[in-house]
């Protein structure tokens, strides 16, 4: 995230405001002139005449033509400092708003990119085992109950294809047609999901009072 950058001549302007608040530069006391100013932080002459002209419109200093720079308010100069610190928590608190946006974007991503993984996933594992069966315990009191699974017609009726049944401690593997499903039996079944619905429906629809 690129970071805001302050104005060289902007910091430097404060710098001379804080030698005022200090103190260090009294009121009415002529400063040295702005290449020695330059020199002094270190800046070229165009940032210190920038920086004197921060000061010069704010009224806290006054540019006289040949005698250098005046000082004219330190109370002003505190004024500035405050507004100037001020920027900057405002400027540091931005960047850090852009910085949590942009951590929470990513744990969205990364979110994203999980959930299509996990999704990519259970759909190989559905590709490869296309046949794993449903499980299904019809009610105790089904009309569908203590008959074969050829004369229920449970495939006509389902499109589910009984695999198991699971009687008791005993699992009956391709019942066939002839298999009678008893109270408490478990069915295991293959089909899609709409089969499973179907089943429900089937076993459930006619009931005993």
């Amino acid at each position: 995230m690129p970071k805001i950058k302050e104005p060289r001549y902007h910091k430097i302007a404060q710098d001379i405001a804080e030698a005022i608040v200090n103190k260090k530069f009294e009121v009415g006391q002529k400063l040295h002139a702005r290449s020695t100013l330059a020199a002094t932080f270190g800046v070229s002459a165009e940032t210190a005449r920038k920086a004197i002209s921060v000061l010069a419109d704010l009224d806290i200093v006054k540019a006289v033509h040949g005698s250098g720079v005046e000082v004219l308010s330190r109370k002003k100069a505190v004024e500035f400092l405050a507004q100037a610190k001020e920027s900057r928590n405002l400027q540091e608190t931005n960047s850090e708003i852009k910085k949590m946006i942009a951590e929470q974007k990513q744990g969205l991503l990364a979110l994203d990119q999980s959930f299509s993984l996990l999704l990519d996933q259970t759909q190989r594992v559905s590709q490869q085992n296309p046949m794993s069966p449903f499980e299904f315990i019809p009610k105790a009191d089904s009309s569908k109950l203590n008959q074969s699974i050829g004369s229920l017609n449970v495939w006509q009726n389902t499109g589910a294809t009984i695999v198991a049944i699971l009687h008791g401690d005993d699992l009956i593997l391709s019942p066939g047609p002839y298999a009678n499903i008893l109270p408490g039996d478990t069915i295991y079944f293959i089909g899609s999901d709409k089969t499973v619905e179907a089943m429900q429906q089937f076993f459930d629809s006619s009931t005993t009072d």
